[in-house]
């Protein structure tokens, strides 16, 4: 059981509603409110919900996750092994939302790897996301290059919405690509999938993709 703040604390109150709601919906009441706190000490109660067995109250704490920032990133990565699937799959979507680039290889293996459909979309999504400033310089262009890797496969998924994913995360990456030649692959990965792809809704949005990315170019 992780050590609670002072029990005179607005947190900890927010805490005790956790650990003492009575049916789903106050569950995900008291996990919104202690979202809203924004206090690191929230942190090891918010990554203890994600493992209940509630998706109103996961995503209410993935929200208050994020908005920790890198303090919350920190600590998912130290629990992440330990999780269970559930848990690990809404840590996974924090960590893509939150886009810590130490997520790069694990946004990488699960947007191709993972079983859930929704999680490998949250990881292609989060691959456009990852804050590439933090990366030294002279790594960027790899690390990027990597992502692209990745968002190409996973632009050929057989589910429709990982594909959406896919194509948002590469636009995303374009807007950010640390050299003209990266951003001229991500040009081709957008065309190349708006020659193939048979869903309307993932075309259009290659179609948007490329029109934006041709003014930052």
């Amino acid at each position: 059981m992780a050590d609670f703040p002072p029990p005179n604390s607005a947190v900890y109150a927010c805490i005790q509603a956790v650990r003492s709601a009575d049916s789903a919906a106050k569950l995900v009441q008291a996990v919104r409110q202690l979202s809203l706190c924004e206090s690191p000490e929230a942190i090891p109660t918010l990554i203890e919900v994600l493992g209940f067995n509630n998706p109103g109250a996961a995503v209410a704490a993935v929200d208050g996750l994020v908005r920790l920032g890198d303090v919350a990133a920190e600590a998912l990565f130290q629990q992440l092994d330990d999780y269970n699937y559930t848990a690990r799959a809404w840590a996974l979507r924090a960590l893509a939302l939150l886009g810590d680039p130490r997520a790069l290889d694990l946004l990488c293996e699960t947007a191709q790897g993972d079983f859930s459909l929704s999680v490998r979309r949250a990881a292609a999504r989060g691959l456009g996301g990852i804050k590439w400033e933090k990366i030294p310089e002279n790594d960027r262009l790899n690390a990027q290059e990597k992502a692209l890797e990745t968002l190409i496969l996973a632009a050929q998924d057989p589910e429709w919405v990982v594909r959406y994913g896919a194509v948002a995360g590469t636009a995303a990456l374009g807007e950010q690509a640390a050299d003209p030649s990266l951003f001229q692959a991500v040009q081709t990965a957008l065309e190349g999938v708006l020659a193939t792809e048979i869903d309307a809704v993932v075309k259009a949005r290659a179609q948007w993709a490329i029109e934006t990315l041709m003014h930052w170019g």
